[in-house]
């Protein structure tokens, strides 16, 4: 069904010639023999996997889904689903930029990073099994005793066992504060777990034995709201001290959902019945421990959104060159056939252009961002990690939400290329559009991203790391200022940086008189924010193929022309941002609660 082949060329452009990542990763002791061989070989097998394994599955999982049998609590995922995952950890990929230490292969996350596009691309539903693990990895590795390290990292990296967060009750969702979970100790240092948890990606399947679930529970002196929250590791089975595993766990999977998309996925509501846990981390710091994996599972998110616009777009541009239907207005392209092939009209050329753009543009933007995440946890120089965590922060709910935003204009725009054969299951694109819209969702809805932005990682320091990253896009504004030849892209993109620059200092004063205003610019606020972003980008990405456009190599050509369309056709779009921004809160909450 359809079609997906991984887009290395791009890749390697990004990682090669836009972030010079060979260069960066050899200041990074853990990564100095990292050359450009290795990075395209795993590029080329990464492909090979995804489009061979992956993809083959993706439509029939989505049509077939999970399984439940109510009898055992078990669910089966769908057919060939196990198979592929044993393929996974046969090939070492879970291992892949985990710590040499507990089995990894310690490659930078930045490969990582293209990896996962290239699953998300594939297959999403399956990629969330191994993906949340790494998040489970990534928060084990952080804030877990040698002792937990010592059991359950190699494991996690082996591929053998699976990981879950199980955060959201079904009477509070992202207001976490308000769960009731209990976590009760016992004598042993282990503690009691009960309670009910809802939306549990991947929270029971057969592709591992094993599942660690990350749980947030209160402990019984708890203070009230999220001040009061643990985390605690509760495995499905008890491990161990060898890693062999021994009992049955008391927490079991009540039902699964039935989902709108992502049906390969077992969406599980997740019940403990006094399940033994192990508190990760310090008592009542459970929300900043799990952060770690939240952050990881948002940087993640954005990453599908991402794969979907891709294998969208690769799809689409197939059916537009051979979808036959009228006649170009300019005249007759195709003499020979009864109609011309629909890439020819104007509006098709948009919504592919549309998707082509924001897919090359959130590749740049997510190469950069798992860079500086590289550059955070190795780089030798203290304040080089400082201000990179700096980046990470302020950048990681941009590539949350508006990239998944923009997946959904995307795979929605794919699917009109279709026509009426898009709304049609058996071509698959409507699986992307349904797939694509749960990425606004979970992970934080791309409202709370918004106000992240805004409120902790903007307004709370008076703008310090916004002005960081807009005094880069001023450097290399003034670098390129003078090239003629980069007007078309320099002149916007200063433009823009200034308008966010007063964007902010008002909308920052407004909101020191009433907090609604950040709530009401918040989501508008966002967008021109990421514009900016992929602006910056865009442009360097466009200078690299003004200088080579003359090459024999068409892949500059096309870059160039990406880039053009994304300034005039989208980056237009912030002028009704800004205006939205600053219409403050007035018009929303004007109209009293009980007339609506």
């Amino acid at each position: 069904m359809g079609q997906y082949t991984a887009p290395v060329r791009d890749m390697q452009f990004v990682l090669h010639e836009l972030l010079h990542v060979e260069d960066e990763l050899k200041q990074l002791p853990a990564h100095a023999d990292i050359d450009t061989d290795i990075i395209n070989q795993v590029l080329e097998e990464g492909g090979k996997f995804t489009s061979h394994v992956l993809f083959p599955l993706n439509h029939s999982g989505d049509r077939e889904g999970c399984h439940y049998n109510k009898a055992d609590q078990t669910v089966t995922t769908p057919a060939g689903f196990k198979a592929a995952y044993q393929q996974y950890i046969a090939a070492g990929w879970p291992a892949l930029s985990c710590d040499p230490a507990f089995g990894g292969q310690g490659l930078p996350l930045v490969i990582n990073n293209s990896f996962y596009e290239m699953m998300n691309s594939s297959n999403q539903a399956w990629t969330m099994y191994p993906g949340l693990s790494h998040g489970a990895y990534e928060c084990i590795h952080e804030h877990g005793t040698d002792e937990q390290k010592a059991l359950y990292l190699p494991k996690l990296i082996s591929g053998e066992w699976t990981g879950t967060m199980c955060l959201t009750e079904a009477h509070c969702g992202t207001d976490l504060g308000l769960l009731r979970s209990k976590a009760e100790p016992n004598a042993d240092g282990s503690y009691r777990i009960t309670g009910n948890k809802i939306f549990i990606s991947a929270g029971e399947h057969d592709i591992t034995q094993n599942i660690v679930h990350l749980v947030l529970a209160r402990l019984p002196d708890a203070p009230a709201g999220s001040k009061g929250i643990s985390l605690f590791i509760v495995p499905k089975f008890l491990p161990q001290a060898d890693g062999s595993l021994g009992a049955r766990n008391p927490i079991s999977c009540g039902a699964i959902e039935e989902k709108m998309g992502i049906h390969g996925n077992a969406t599980c509501q997740m019940n403990l019945d006094g399940a033994s846990g192990w508190l990760i981390g310090a008592p009542h710091k459970g929300l900043q421990a799990m952060f770690v994996f939240m952050n990881a599972a948002r940087l993640g998110v954005g990453m599908q959104g991402l794969g979907l616009t891709e294998v969208a777009y690769q799809n689409a541009v197939t059916y537009a060159k051979d979808r036959i239907q009228m006649r170009s207005l300019s005249g007759i392209k195709a003499p020979d056939q009864a109609a011309d092939p629909i890439i020819v009209h104007p509006d098709v050329r948009r919504m592919l252009l549309t998707a082509r753009a924001y897919a090359e543009g959130a590749r740049a933007f997510c190469s950069y961002v798992a860079l500086q995440l590289d550059k955070e946890l190795n780089h030798p120089d203290e304040a080089v990690r400082k201000d990179c965590a700096g980046q990470v922060a302020l950048l990681t709910p941009i590539v949350k939400a508006f990239i998944t935003d923009n997946a959904w204009i995307a795979t929605s725009e794919c699917l009109q290329v279709y026509g009426g054969h898009g709304y049609i299951s058996e071509w698959g694109m409507e699986q992307y559009v349904r797939d694509a819209r749960i990425n606004m969702i979970y992970e934080g809805t791309n409202t709370i991203q918004s106000l992240d932005l805004l409120g902790r990682k903007i307004l709370i320091d008076n703008g310090a790391k916004l002005r960081k990253f807009g005094a880069q896009v001023q450097a290399f504004v003034e670098e390129n200022g003078m090239n003629e030849a980069m007007n078309e892209f320099i002149t916007p993109l200063a433009d823009l940086g200034e308008k966010v620059s007063k964007l902010t200092m008002e909308i920052g004063m407004k909101a020191f008189q009433n907090q609604d205003e950040a709530g009401a610019a918040a989501v508008p606020y966002l967008r021109v924010v990421g514009h900016m972003v992929y602006a910056y980008f865009f442009a360097r990405m466009a200078k690299i193929a003004l200088e080579k456009q003359d090459s024999t190599d068409t892949f500059y050509k096309a870059k160039l022309a990406t880039a053009r369309f994304y300034f005039a056709r989208l980056l237009p779009e912030t002028a009704t941002l800004i205006r939205q921004a600053r219409s403050g809160s007035a018009s929303l909450m004007a109209l009293d609660a009980d007339l609506f």
